[in-house]
């Protein structure tokens, strides 16, 4: 039995975990956002040259949403065997992944050189970095959560999720650079290649450091319990518990998500399509808004992390989805001026919202599960509900625009995932206060440890 309370690590021990996921995290949403970015401005060329231009930009974005679809699968897997063999191993893995698929990406051969084999070949890669990405952002968040001293893990375990927009940040700012010292023709031709195959060499740098650090204590002692009852119980699929114990929590995972995932790629994702398009500015124009805001989404996420560790994880959660909500439509009309000040405050004031909920995401999904599950329950509640939200949410968007030639029934759309957010959040316990260790050694055994565990959290 775990005692009541986990001591922390050494801050010079926790900080390298740290920089281990951040680095880790960051290298993998770079490949994944690069692919959005690049399906935005030019793959819709290079890949289906015989399509209309919108319609074009839409079959990208499909190639783009596959991604999403292999990312539960992915979640599966990944979480069985990091419930299983540990958090670190998997984490390797998924590195590996992810580099190689983004890395072969820019050797492809467009459909200039292949034909239609070419499309066929994107949307491959794409799978393998979906697969790769659905078991990324559990086992690096959980890897410092486990580590991380109870008091701060909001803040502690926001950093991971600072890869996201460091990420996208480094994605853009590479598209930036290369579209502002290249010719049109010459991006076409190889520019964009260049992004991507930066990978391998972020990939080897990120591999030598995430193989520094240690497996989880909280994780080692689970399974040290585990291995010494060896019953049929201790036995079954992390999977099949999780769905038992946690079906109420991974439900609740996957509403809160709906905002958060499908503004999140309205705003960074979608806007290159529709600055350009209807609002007339440049590629240029718009990868610098993002670049911006991106930016400062970064320095954000720790502080409403931090924030989420004195109040609580819900109402910073439900700060940012009903922010997020409110937004859209000034987000829409700030765009619509054509202003590239207005278009920056647009996506930094819209991304700084969306860090109230993506900030304090992290401890709450971990908090919900026990140690034996958590690394399954985190990654099938989040990447389950990314293939209802993250997925089609370019997709439908362009295909809104398309059809009604107006951002009000965007706007609406995100809306609507807004309110839904709010329901999950506000219908779920707070787990500020829980402790992970105590909800492994007396959670998830059966529905009365259940009860009490919950009792606990304050």
């Amino acid at each position: 039995m775990a005692s009541g309370t986990t001591a922390p690590p050494p801050p010079v021990n926790l900080k390298r975990i740290v920089a281990a996921s951040l680095i880790g995290t960051t290298i993998e949403w770079y490949d994944f956002f690069l692919y959005g970015s690049a399906a935005a401005l030019v793959f819709n060329k290079l890949f289906f040259p015989d399509s209309d231009p919108l319609v074009g930009t839409l079959l990208s974005f499909l190639t783009y949403a596959v991604g999403f679809a292999a990312r539960p699968l992915g979640a599966l897997v990944f979480g069985h065997y990091g419930d299983r063999l540990g958090r670190k191993k998997l984490l390797v893995l998924s590195l590996v992944m992810m580099g190689g698929a983004t890395f072969a990406i820019g050797l492809l051969p467009t459909h200039a050189t292949v034909g239609a084999a070419a499309p066929v070949l994107l949307t491959t890669l794409r799978l393998v970095q979906g697969f790769a990405l659905g078991g990324e952002w559990g086992g690096a968040v959980l890897l410092v959560s486990e580590h991380g001293d109870p008091r701060r893990r909001g803040f502690w375990a926001s950093w991971p999720q600072t890869g996201a927009p460091a990420g996208q940040l480094l994605a853009t700012g590479v598209l930036s650079l290369l579209t502002s010292v290249l010719s049109d023709h010459a991006f076409g031709a190889w520019g964009w290649r260049v992004p991507f195959l930066l990978s391998g060499v972020l990939v080897l740098i990120g591999l030598w450091i995430r193989l520094s650090v240690d497996e989880s204590p909280v994780f080692k002692e689970a399974l040290a319990r585990a291995e010494s009852r060896r019953t049929q119980e201790a036995e079954k699929l992390p999977l099949v518990s999780v769905l038992r114990h946690h079906w109420r929590d991974v439900l609740v995972a996957m509403g809160a998500r709906m905002a958060e995932n499908i503004s999140y790629y309205v705003i960074t994702a979608f806007i290159l399509v529709y600055a350009t398009t209807s609002a007339g500015v440049s590629k240029q124009t718009a990868l610098n808004a993002v670049l911006i805001g991106s930016a400062v989404h970064f320095a954000v996420i720790p502080a409403w992390g931090a924030l989420s560790d004195r109040v609580g994880r819900r109402p910073v959660y439900l700060l940012g989805a009903a922010g997020v909500g409110l937004w859209m439509f000034p987000f829409f009309s700030l765009v619509d001026t054509g202003s590239f000040g207005y278009l920056v405050l647009a996506v930094t004031v819209g991304l700084v919202l969306h860090g109230a909920m993506y900030a304090p995401q992290a401890a709450f999904f971990a908090e919900m599960f026990a140690t034996r599950m958590r690394y399954s329950g985190a990654s099938i509640g989040a990447q389950f509900a990314s293939v209802a939200a993250g997925a089609p949410a370019p997709l439908i968007a362009t295909a809104l625009l398309d059809d009604y030639g107006s951002s009000t029934p965007i706007a609406l759309y995100v809306i609507a995932a807004a309110v839904l957010t709010l329901v999950a959040v506000g219908v779920a316990r707070e787990t500020r206060h829980r402790d992970l260790a105590h909800v492994e050694a007396e959670g998830g055994e059966s529905s009365a440890a259940d009860a009490a565990a919950e009792a606990r959290t304050v």
